[in-house]
């Protein structure tokens, strides 16, 4: 799945574009699906995975449930796009013939043990460069929360800090220099291709219509 800081980056240039009242809610919704891996909840059931039918999450079973009324419904459907998107049109082009392609030309041997860590690498190499890139606002991670007054079956709602404390402590380590796998621009490209995506997604379906 696409790291704390791309969600984060994708939901910012979102904004830029649908310019959300509660800014801070939203960009809640964009990380908190990934609460799972915090608090030891399922995987599948927090991004609405069916491996019955797919390996990605399933938008349409989450907008099937939940009616986007809020900042934060409209931030958790972010994510689960841009984490649908990461799977299906990023992150297959990787692996080529058995082998990973390093930044630098190197041929690593593919197994999944070794791709999940080369991936979460990359992350830390690369969380900084788009915190700048992209100008994020870490407030969030400093101000006191606001738990958004909304229940969901996936994800335990009053936990959310702890996922703010996780996310917090990843970007402040993250300044270490390993081998990766990612070109800041490929990334920069998702990034761009996803709040196209989305945003044409938003409004056709006017998602943003019960917030007003």
């Amino acid at each position: 799945m696409a790291s704390v800081v791309i969600h984060m980056c994708v939901a910012s240039e979102i904004n830029k574009k649908i310019k959300v009242k509660n800014y801070d809610d939203f960009l809640l919704g964009s990380i908190a699906p990934d609460i799972s891996k915090v608090v030891g909840w399922s995987r599948d059931l927090s991004h609405f995975i069916n491996r019955n039918i797919s390996n990605y999450p399933d938008v349409n079973s989450f907008l099937n449930k939940y009616k986007i009324n809020n900042e934060f419904l409209l931030g958790y459907y972010v994510h689960l796009y841009t984490d649908y998107l990461w799977f299906k049109d990023f992150i297959k082009n990787i692996n080529y013939n058995g082998l990973i392609t390093l930044i630098d030309g190197t041929k690593v041997d593919y197994d999944s043990k070794t791709f999940m860590k080369y991936i979460y690498n990359d992350y830390t190499n690369l969380n900084i460069k788009l915190i700048d890139e992209y100008n994020l606002d870490l407030s969030l991670f400093s101000n006191p929360i606001n738990i958004p007054n909304v229940y969901m079956d996936e994800i335990p709602i009053e936990k959310l800090q702890e996922l703010l404390d996780s996310a917090s402590l990843i970007i402040e380590n993250s300044k270490e220099h390993k081998e990766y796998l990612f070109d800041i621009y490929e990334i920069k490209k998702f990034i761009d291709y996803s709040v196209d995506i989305i945003c044409n997604d938003i409004f056709k379906r006017q998602l943003t219509k019960n917030m007003e």
